[in-house]
C-alpha cells in the first residue's frame, strides 16, 4: 500500500481511543509520522483539537477527532460507521480507581469493566467487519502490567484489565488465518494523567510528598524511573506496522523488566 519504506503507514487509517493526551496522543504522534491519517476519540473536544492541530503542525498528517463515550454500546456503531474503513485501532481509553476490596462497591468494578474492557469491546466490534472484509488489520489494546500480575488495592482495576488480554488473546486466535492482528501492550507506571491522579490520591491520603509518592511508584519498576509515553507509543508502532504480520495474541510489557511474561 505505501511505497516510501519510512512511511510503510501511508494510506491506512488508524483509530485512537483517549486519543488527547499521555499515551493515546503519544500513539497517535508516531502513528502519523509512519505516514497514518488519524482519527481521535475522547471525551473532551477542546483537547482532542488541540492535539490534533499539534499533530498536524508536527507531521502534516490530516487528522480528524470525535468527542464520543465509547463505554455507550447506543452511540459508537453509528459514530465509528461515520468514520470509514479503519485499518489500525488502538483501544487506549482506560481508567483506573483504587480502594481496598472490602470497599469496593459494584459500582467501581462496573466502572472499570466499563471503560477498561467493555470500550475496546464495542470499538473493536465495530471496526472488524471491514477488517475482514480488507483481509488486513491492527488491533492494539492498551492494557497494563496489571493485566499480567495483581496488585494490591485496585482489584477492580486488576480484573478488568485482566479482562482485556484475555480478550485479545481469545480475538487473535479467532482471527488468526484472516489478516487481523490482535495485541495488547501492557505498561507499567506511565508519565500519564493517571499517575499524577495516582499520585495526589498517595500524598492526601499518606501526606508524603508528591516526589515521595512518584518515587514509590517508580519503585516497582527494576530501572527505577517511570515509563515515558513515547516508549510506549513505539510498541503500539510497532505492532501496528505491516511487517508485524506474524505477531498475534501477544501482551508486550514496557515497563523497565518488572514483568517478564
Amino acid at each position: 500500500m505505501a511505497a516510501d519504506p519510512a512511511r510503510p503507514l501511508l494510506g491506512r487509517h488508524a483509530v485512537v481511543t483517549g486519543g488527547g493526551s499521555g499515551i493515546g496522543a503519544a500513539s497517535a504522534l508516531v502513528l502519523a509520522r509512519l505516514g497514518a491519517r488519524l482519527s481521535l476519540i475522547g471525551r473532551r473536544p477542546q483537547t482532542l483539537a488541540a492535539e490534533a492541530r499539534a499533530i498536524a503542525d508536527a507531521t502534516g498528517a490530516k487528522t480528524a477527532t470525535l468527542s464520543l463515550d465509547v463505554t455507550d454500546a447506543g452511540a459508537v456503531p453509528a459514530a465509528f460507521a461515520g468514520l470509514g474503513p479503519v485499518d489500525i485501532l488502538v483501544n487506549n481509553a482506560g481508567a483506573a480507581e483504587s480502594a481496598p476490596f472490602a470497599k469496593t462497591g459494584l459500582d467501581l468494578l462496573e466502572r472499570m469493566l466499563a471503560v477498561n474492557l467493555k470500550a475496546a469491546f464495542l470499538c473493536t466490534q465495530a471496526v472488524l467487519p471491514g477488517m475482514l472484509a480488507a483481509k488486513q488489520g491492527r488491533i492494539v489494546n492498551i492494557a497494563s502490567t496489571a493485566g499480567l500480575i495483581a496488585y494490591p488495592y485496585v482489584s477492580a482495576y486488576v480484573a478488568s484489565k485482566h479482562a482485556l488480554i484475555g480478550l485479545t488473546r481469545a480475538l487473535a486466535l479467532e482471527t488468526a488465518k484472516t489478516g487481523v492482528t490482535v495485541n495488547a501492550v501492557c505498561p507499567g507506571f506511565t508519565d500519564t494523567e493517571l499517575v499524577a491522579r495516582a499520585v495526589e490520591t498517595i500524598t492526601a491520603k499518606t501526606g508524603r510528598s508528591a516526589e515521595a509518592a512518584r518515587a514509590e511508584l517508580a519503585k516497582t519498576n527494576p530501572m527505577g524511573r517511570l515509563v515515558t509515553p513515547q516508549e510506549v507509543a513505539s510498541a503500539v508502532a510497532f505492532l501496528s506496522l505491516p511487517s508485524a504480520g506474524a505477531v498475534t495474541g501477544q501482551a508486550i510489557v514496557v515497563a523497565g523488566g518488572e514483568v517478564m511474561p
